[in-house]
């Protein structure tokens, strides 16, 4: 089996992405670590979600490696990958009518026998994840009930049941408006730095990212470079991402604007 000795949790190696007819982006080396909070961030069509599937095992690379921890990805099983990294998408087929517990319960699905039974570990990584959360209130309640808001941080207490390592999320602030925007992406922040956890995420949320990420993954004209916000600034690389005419990135406040 092919390993890599690293402390990261995934690394990528001279990856490229994309599918039979496309290639997407290309020499892809990435780096993340335990505790970090990083955003995946690119204009509509750059490859996102192509680089989310791939590094978790959904897309075959076009070549290159992915590692988990020190293991190539295509060596690991579904159910090893299932207890390595927790994934959550923006839609999620699930039934409404499962309570807010009932829904958070399904991240254990890896680690439960076949008849899904609960053990008592099951259990105190689920309450944990809960009080993570702060949804006590919420436990009891149906999923239908619930705002945008409220079960995203319940899909949020899900991923965090699972117990993985590492946490992949594609646009988890999508149909949010600004405060709770902000007030996901400050949670993810908070939880990266208290569990050690490593959190990746897609986002078309640049300003907000620049502001509370450790780290970027900007995919851009096929290229994709991982820096701090202050690195991607201080290369201007931000500079590119939109056509000039209308939007320019302001350093100083960290935004885009648009020209007057």
């Amino acid at each position: 089996m092919k390993k890599q000795t690293s402390t990261s949790i995934l690394t990528t190696r001279n990856l490229s992405i994309g599918y039979e007819d496309k290639l997407v982006a290309k020499n892809i080396n990435l780096n993340i670590h335990p505790g970090e909070l990083i955003a995946v961030i690119g204009v509509n069509g750059s490859g996102k979600s192509t680089l989310l599937k791939t590094i978790t095992k959904e897309l075959e690379p076009t070549s290159g490696e992915v590692f988990l921890e020190d293991t190539a990805l295509e060596k690991i099983s579904a159910k090893e990958i299932s207890e390595k990294i927790s994934i959550v998408l923006t839609e999620t087929h699930f039934s409404k009518n499962l309570s807010v517990k009932e829904l958070i319960a399904l991240g254990r699905h890896p680690y439960t026998n076949w008849l899904g039974v609960l053990s008592q570990q099951d259990k105190e990584a689920i309450y944990n994840a809960i009080e993570l959360i702060d949804l006590q209130d919420l436990a009891d309640r149906k999923c239908s009930s619930l705002s945008d808001g409220q079960l995203q941080k319940v899909m949020l207490a899900r991923a965090l049941a699972q117990d993985t390592p590492l946490i992949i999320l594609d646009e988890p602030t999508t149909h949010l408006d600004l405060y709770h925007k902000a007030f996901v992406l400050k949670l993810l922040k908070k939880l990266s730095k208290t569990t050690q956890k490593a959190i990746v995420f897609a986002t078309h949320e640049i300003d907000l990212a620049l502001q509370l990420c450790d780290q970027i993954i900007l995919i851009n004209d096929g290229k994709v470079f991982q820096q701090t916000p202050e690195e991607l600034i201080k290369q201007k690389h931000l500079e590119h991402l939109f056509p000039s005419d209308l939007i320019q990135f302001d350093a100083v406040s960290k935004s885009f604007k648009i020209k007057s």
